[in-house]
């Protein structure tokens, strides 16, 4: 392991890491990390509290992953961030651990890109295949679900959760949830402008199930009807055949609406965090 490690590295003894792990000059390693087998630090990259890491990583200059969560009420408790495989961080990527709150963990799950200076709050939950471009703010508790995309220099408020598919354009800010496979923009009074067409033929999604989820699009958001109403029509006018795209997009919105604000996990906000974790 030695040949492939910086001899101006610092790596705590207690860390784990796996024989192939390679460390560039000037990274710092604290005693709570793992990395998996084939990660790749390239130089000045830190790595630090409780932060477990799984295989082909792959991090890059002035990245910080594990620091404090930046939450006032936070007082040096034990908590954590957890890792997948195949992830990108470019440089100056910064992944706060979690705050005292829901369960304690930050997570970033597998084969995501998260360009540069770009930001993971604590106690969110990048799913997988998400990209975060160049300078996104992703606020705490916020969730990113699959396949998801932010543009640069969007900023997602906490406690806002990003369906999957979903897209977020420049310089976007997301206050409220947006919705799956739906293309949100503006940043004075951003909107639900579109369906992401684009994301949801690159998935090969069936076209059948895109014109029903564009549809849905019409009603819910440009002529504003309710969803029960929304959800009787799209039942009648497919025989009760609804597509999965369409039934996670009007679930989600059903979900939503039961917080504040337009954000669904707001509901969750005032919850003492042992109810939330003995829920999960």
């Amino acid at each position: 392991m030695t040949d492939q490690i910086s001899s101006h590295a610092h790596i705590d003894p207690r860390a784990d890491l796996a024989d192939d792990v390679e460390v560039g000059p000037f990274c710092i390693i604290g005693p709570d990390v793992s990395l998996g087998e084939g990660c790749r630090l390239e130089g000045q990259v830190t790595i630090t509290g409780r932060t477990t890491i799984g295989a082909r990583n792959r991090f890059f200059a002035g990245a910080v992953i594990g620091g404090d969560p930046q939450d006032v009420g936070y007082h040096g408790s034990a908590t954590r961030v957890e890792i997948g495989d195949d992830n990108v961080f470019r440089e100056g990527v910064t992944v706060n651990r979690g705050a005292d709150k829901e369960d304690g963990v930050t997570r970033v799950g597998h084969r995501n890109f998260l360009m540069a200076n770009s930001h993971v709050g604590h106690n969110c939950h990048v799913f997988n295949n998400v990209i975060l471009c160049n300078g996104v703010l992703l606020g705490g508790h916020v969730h990113v679900h699959d396949f998801a995309i932010v543009s640069g220099n969007s900023v997602v408020h906490q406690f806002a959760t990003l369906g999957t598919g979903s897209f977020v354009s420049g310089g976007c800010r997301a206050p409220q949830d947006v919705p799956p496979y739906m293309l949100a923009a503006g940043s004075d009074n951003p909107e639900i402008v579109s369906v992401n067409m684009v994301g949801m033929r690159r998935r090969g999604i069936a076209e059948s199930s895109i014109r029903l989820v564009q549809k849905a699009h019409r009603l819910l958001f440009r002529e504003h009807k309710k969803l029960s109403e929304v959800r009787a029509l799209m039942i009648e006018s497919t025989a009760g055949s609804l597509s999965l795209e369409l039934v996670t997009l009007l679930n989600f919105v059903e979900w939503s609406a039961r917080g504040r604000n337009g954000r669904g996990r707001e509901a969750i906000r005032e919850a003492p965090a042992e109810t939330i974790r003995r829920a999960a």
